[in-house]
């Protein structure tokens, strides 16, 4: 990871990563706390819906952020690509950076998930981990044709949903208790070969993460998350590699415009039919070749809109905030995981939790929330000015 200055970008992509990750830094806003303490307000509780993730089916605004970050790395390639191809960098250089990429990005997951532990936890489920295993893949598809990208697409959607579809349902030795589940908690029909650890990925998990065990040894993720999550992490970065692909191609803007929003409505459609019935239930949490589709749609859609706006119209003040973050989007993913917590302290400490409380109890940790969120991108904000932006 290196710090370096800012080439030229295409500004809707920036103005679309800034959205996202603005929407992952929001989380301080804790719009979950104003919703519990006034229950009957449904303002607050569609804002705290779409602040969590779908408890497991289903899928709600904050289940899209993970989708659109990694889409955007598969968006973002063909223009890298291009531009190291233009500077007459050698091929070797461009795999060995690709793979260098990947490595750093695996190992930058791992720490981040131990953060709360007292040793390395060997795992990983945290969205860099998961773009790095899939990252030196996606170079390499990068350098084919839309034709292979599309095939390749296909193929790991059919077969990732093959193997659970196959996957034998819990039989009577089953240890539930090792699994974190519960028969009661199986979902109903062909739909429960993607029920909570029950599925090929978990069972994965419990014979892979056991090779180089946490203190205890791992026994399953509580939420559901698994490693081969991977796998359909990388299939939504192809769906991006082939959006990059349009946006650097001939046609005219309206033109890709009209792509986009024609892929993003047919892909929300086949994931939603996918879900609807019962062939594959749409969740993010163990990633479901439906939720690849579903999810991939928005993310179409959000590009489609951003670049109308941005590159089309040329309407880009109005994003300047967006776009602060979204420049810095590394840097901005580690200070949301790393500063957040030493943020709000010191901001308690020097003013008192009294101060957050203005506006009334249900808004203290809003307020605060508001206080940390700023501070943050005050940061991004002073790193952009002196064009200072973490790259990997």
């Amino acid at each position: 990871m290196g710090v370096t200055n800012a080439a030229p970008r295409v500004a809707s992509i920036d103005a679309y990563r800034g959205f996202v990750m603005l929407l992952m830094m929001g989380e301080v806003l804790a719009f979950s706390s104003v919703s519990e303490a006034l229950p009957a307000s449904g303002f607050w509780k569609f804002l705290a819906y779409n602040q969590t993730h779908a408890q497991w089916v289903g899928c709600t605004l904050h289940d899209l952020i993970q989708p659109s970050f990694v889409f955007l790395v598969g968006v973002a390639l063909p223009f890298s690509l291009a531009r190291r191809a233009s500077i007459g960098q050698p091929h070797w250089r461009l795999t060995l950076h690709a793979f260098a990429r990947a490595l750093i990005l695996v190992l930058l997951g791992v720490f981040l998930g131990s953060l709360n532990d007292d040793h390395t936890r060997w795992t990983f489920i945290d969205t860099l981990a998961q773009i790095g295993l899939g990252y030196g893949f996606l170079y390499l598809l990068g350098l084919r044709s839309v034709r292979v990208q599309s095939l390749v697409l296909g193929a790991i959607l059919l077969g990732y949903w093959l193997l659970f579809a196959l996957y034998p349902l819990p039989g009577p030795d089953f240890d539930w208790a090792a699994a974190g589940a519960k028969p009661e908690g199986m979902l109903s029909g062909f739909a429960a070969h993607w029920s909570l650890n029950t599925n090929p990925a978990a069972a994965f998990d419990r014979w892979f993460l056991n090779l180089f065990p946490p203190r205890g040894g791992f026994k399953n993720n509580a939420e559901g998350y698994c490693t081969l999550n991977f796998i359909l992490t990388f299939a939504t970065m192809v769906l991006g590699l082939i959006a990059g692909g349009v946006l650097r191609d001939a046609r005219s803007p309206s033109a890709k415009v009209r792509w986009f929003i024609g892929a993003g409505l047919a892909a929300l459609a086949a994931g939603w039919a996918l879900g609807a019935t019962d062939l594959c239930p749409i969740i993010k949490k163990t990633r479901t070749p439906s939720f690849v589709l579903f999810s991939g749609g928005w993310c179409f859609l959000f590009l489609a809109f951003f670049y109308q706006v941005m590159d089309v119209w040329s309407c880009r003040k109005w994003a300047f905030a967006l776009t602060v973050v979204g420049m810095n989007s590394i840097a901005a993913y580690l200070i949301a995981h790393l500063w957040t917590g030493f943020i709000a302290r010191a901001w308690q400490r020097h003013l008192g939790r009294a101060f957050f409380a203005f506006a009334g109890a249900p808004y203290e940790r809003l307020t605060l929330g508001c206080a940390v969120l700023l501070t943050e991108w005050l940061v991004l904000w002073w790193m952009h000015r002196r064009k200072v932006f973490l790259r990997i």
